[in-house]
């Protein structure tokens, strides 16, 4: 009993598909059929052929015609079919009703990878949606009691515990702990947050109990805003759809007047009988048919669709493929896009009597016991060496944490923390923690007993591939290009100075990206986000194209962005702009070819000189030149 229902659910998503493919089967076995001389199973087969793949665009059509008062390039294919078709009844000539079906097919076909495209805004909130649980845990009398996240109200008090989200934005009463923020506000390193501090929905709580107050409403929290951006951005129609659709409708009403024009004025103007009349004004319907002109598009994109997918780079429909050629600005998120977005040992520095693997290993030997992101950086560093882990362990948040290793006492944190263990703090290694401090690095001090061992630089590491494409994209003349981060200022310029972007933003929230990037295009029109995370999400869909990093990116982040960089390498957004700005002239290329065409066979047309056949080898022929040159792209 399964397949059924789930041959009913395919069918409701993808009832554009399922249209095109009955068409263009009922067209085969229409032909078939003709071929054989079956008229009577030709003329069942081929009208149902018309019916199931033209109901949408004459729908659609006459929806447009009698609300909006306007024609479009719907109306007209239905019509030129229905041209083609009724003229090959009457003149007996049956191929030209499959010629009419072959143009009801392209539509179809088109209409269904337009409605694949229109999905992606719902499926992006859903992903958002998601983010946060459906329920918290309140305080009611001093008993806890989870209930909807939608009965919240402000003023109640709920508990969090170790390793869960965080449900609503909130103020902490009371608790400690450090909280994952990285996928709203891009921070590479959890923050620690304790009474006072406010907590925002979607972040990750790591291992301290917190009890929170809830200070605004549940649909007025930092996520439900990033999902009603989101909604925003992608809903608004760049200029290029408008031009796009003003052109179609011109088209299309220049083409039916004409048409009309062509079918009642020649007989009292130049004498023509009726007969021929009709027949070159349906031979006009056909040939001006845009068919060529539109594949002069579409084959292109998907070419070079394909192209970058062989090369990991995935465009999620063919209109960013354009766009991606004209970008002028580029912002870049940093955590998990231009870094990897995963803490390392940097750096180590040890006192002259003991050496870097000392250092290593003293620290590991306490950080074994800790689940603090930087301790088990530091535990991952020290993998290879040979260390016992240390015993009565206690970690002071947010200071350090100490231990006994070898019967010896490891003290491991911040300078303040350590300084209340050793007798002082070598002059020459308060300068390099300083230095690193400035550069944006978390610096770790390790000492035994009373005596310093060494220093830990910690960091977020930079992409090998970073600093090379920003280079890449200077030389492929990108006019501006910035990096937009919620992380600290410091953090941020170590990072855009070591790949080479000068104009930073430091310490935004997802509406402060999204600023950035409207101003950015008041100034330079098309322009470019890449990011990662949720914080990005916004920014993505509001650029004109949005490029999410395929492993590291969060699931709204991959479903919001119009490019997928698979394997996360960055060089690739130069190999993405570069087939971008191949689609461009190929395109270009493409619409004189079929504009040429239109015009050489109107003309043909009007002075008598083809008939309906040769009109339609040479509309065909026309679109079949065009695919071809765009296939071009996938070399």
């Amino acid at each position: 009993m399964l397949y059924p229902q789930r041959l009913g659910q395919f069918t409701k998503e993808h009832t554009d598909t399922v249209a095109a493919l009955l068409c263009g089967l009922l067209l085969f076995l229409g032909w078939f059929a003709l071929h054989l001389g079956w008229l009577g199973l030709a003329f069942l087969l081929l009208p149902a052929a018309y019916v199931i793949g033209g109901y949408d665009s004459a729908r659609e059509g006459l929806t447009t015609l009698f609300k909006e008062k306007e024609l479009d390039v719907d109306l007209l294919m239905i019509v030129a079919a229905i041209g083609a078709a009724s003229l090959g009844l009457w003149r007996r000539e049956y191929h030209l009703i499959i010629d009419g079906a072959i143009l009801i097919l392209i539509f179809a076909i088109s209409g269904a990878l337009e409605g694949y495209a229109m999905q992606r805004t719902e499926r992006s909130i859903r992903s958002l949606m998601s983010l946060t649980p459906d329920t918290a845990r309140v305080l009611l009398q001093g008993r806890e009691e989870e209930i909807p996240i939608s009965q919240l109200k402000v003023g109640d008090e709920i508990v969090v515990k170790p390793g869960e989200l965080i449900p609503t934005d909130g103020i902490i009463l009371s608790g400690y702990s450090t909280l994952n923020q990285a996928a709203i506000t891009g921070e590479s390193l959890p923050v620690e947050k304790t009474v006072g501090a406010e907590v925002f929905a979607g972040t990750l709580n790591g291992y301290g109990a917190l009890q929170i107050k809830v200070h605004k409403p549940a649909q007025s929290s930092l996520i439900q805003r990033v999902i009603r951006l989101v909604e925003q951005a992608q809903t608004e129609a760049p200029p290029s759809q408008e031009f796009i659709d003003r052109f179609e409708k011109g088209y299309a009403k220049i083409i039916v007047v004409a048409g009309i024009l062509l079918a009642t004025l020649p007989p009292f103007i130049w004498g023509w009988d009726w007969e021929t009349t009709i027949y070159r004004a349906l031979t006009f319907l056909v040939v001006a048919s845009p068919c060529a002109l539109m594949a002069a598009i579409m084959p292109t994109l998907l070419s070079g669709i394909a192209n970058g997918a062989r090369q990991g780079i995935l465009f999620k429909n063919g209109a960013q493929l354009e766009k991606i050629g004209k970008v002028r600005a580029i912002a870049f998120d940093k955590t998990g896009t231009l870094t990897t977005g995963q803490l390392q040992v940097f750096q180590v520095v040890s006192v002259s009597e003991y050496t870097q693997n000392n250092v290593l290993k003293a620290a590991a030997s306490v950080e074994s016991s800790s689940e603090h992101p930087i301790g088990k950086a530091i535990v991952q560093a020290a993998r290879d060496l040979n260390w016992v882990g240390a015993i009565q362990v206690q970690a002071i948040p947010g200071q350090g944490i100490v231990g006994i290793a070898q019967e010896q006492q490891i003290i491991v944190g911040n300078a303040v923390f350590v300084q209340q263990y050793v007798t002082n703090l070598p002059e020459e290694l308060r300068e390099i923690a300083q230095s690193w401090e400035q550069e944006g690095k978390t610096v770790v001090w390790v000492a035994r007993e009373v005596e310093v061992m060494g220093l830990i630089a910690i960091a977020d590491q930079v992409r090998s591939q970073a600093a090379a494409t920003i280079t890449r994209l200077k030389k492929l003349g990108v006019e501006q290009i910035v990096m937009l981060t919620g992380d600290n200022q410091e953090t941020a310029h170590s990072v855009a100075k070591a790949v080479g972007i000068d104009q930073v933003y430091a310490q935004l929230l997802p509406e402060d990206k999204l600023d950035v990037i409207r101003r950015l295009q008041q100034q330079y029109q098309t322009v470019a986000m890449v990011g990662d995370g949720i914080n990005d999400a916004p920014a993505l869909a509001q650029a004109s194209v949005g490029i999410a990093m395929g492993i590291s990116g969060s699931d709204v982040a991959l479903e919001t962005a119009d490019i997928v960089l698979m394997a996360d390498r960055l060089e690739k957004i130069a190999v993405a702009i570069h087939l971008g700005r191949r689609s461009q002239l190929i395109v270009k290329q493409n619409i004189v070819v079929a504009l040429g065409f239109i015009l050489l066979l109107l003309v043909g047309n009007f002075l008598g000189n083809i008939n309906l056949p040769i009109g339609v080898i040479g509309h065909e022929g026309s679109t079949v030149l065009v695919t071809l040159s765009g296939l071009r792209l996938l070399k």
